[in-house]
């Protein structure tokens, strides 16, 4: 009897967590995969010549609200080449911190949204993607 109680009082310490628990909001899939929402936003496109005759077209990919924040990319193209990418809008996430370096330069290696997801940033990685590819589209 003497072991009773501490076994109860710290079976219920233990299961207050679990009590506690409020899954992520789901999107709606029975799969339980993570699910982007539709663009909040469409792209904008700016361009200008440079002095050498370059043209520089500066696109913002729509803005894709995924469950672990909104993910939007500006793209700069110098004629026809990506020359970099900035995210405008990210998750605040260590994850998403460590992540964006890996999916800029890939992107710049590859010249497309065709790209490999950063492990353990797989939600941003596809928000990434699907807002890059939104400003290639919106660059004709």
């Amino acid at each position: 009897m003497k072991r009773a109680l501490p076994v109860l009082v710290l079976s219920v310490a233990g299961l207050i967590p679990v009590w506690r628990y409020a899954p992520s909001h789901d999107t709606g899939s029975s799969s339980g995969a993570a699910q982007a929402a539709a663009p909040a936003s469409t792209p904008s496109v700016s361009s200008s010549a440079g002095p050498d005759g370059t043209t520089t077209t500066v696109v913002s990919g729509s803005t894709v609200d995924t469950e672990k924040g909104p993910v939007q990319v500006q793209v700069t193209f110098e004629g026809d080449e990506i020359a970099s990418v900035r995210m405008l809008r990210q998750p605040n996430h260590p994850q998403t911190t460590a992540a964006v370096p890996k999916l800029i330069a890939e992107t710049l290696r590859a010249q497309n949204a065709d790209i490999d997801t950063v492990s353990g940033a797989t939600i941003t990685s596809d928000g990434y993607k699907e807002s890059l590819q939104a400003a290639i589209d919106a660059r004709g």
